[in-house]
């Protein structure tokens, strides 16, 4: 995980909405491609979820867990699935 990037994209969710990729990225000044890119690997990880195929995005429980250091990065594993 890119922990600066992907850090910032979880805050930016943990105010309760369901955001596009374009909303994160306006929220912690990154490009909207930069954003479009880390979201599926936090995805992937079970941090955050995509709600519908609008392309909102909301924070998981395991993400706010993630973000309060109840779960270390390095016991993530990838949903293979």
């Amino acid at each position: 995980m890119q922990l600066p990037t992907d850090n910032q994209i979880l805050e930016a969710l943990t105010t309760g909405l369901d955001l596009k990729p374009s909303t994160i990225a306006h929220n912690i000044g990154k490009a909207r491609t930069t954003v479009q890119e880390r979201l599926p690997v936090l995805v992937e990880y079970g941090l955050i979820e995509k709600v519908d195929d609008a392309g909102y995005y909301r924070i998981t429980p395991e993400g706010e867990a993630y973000l309060e250091g109840d779960l270390d990065a390095d016991d993530l594993e990838p949903d293979t699935e």
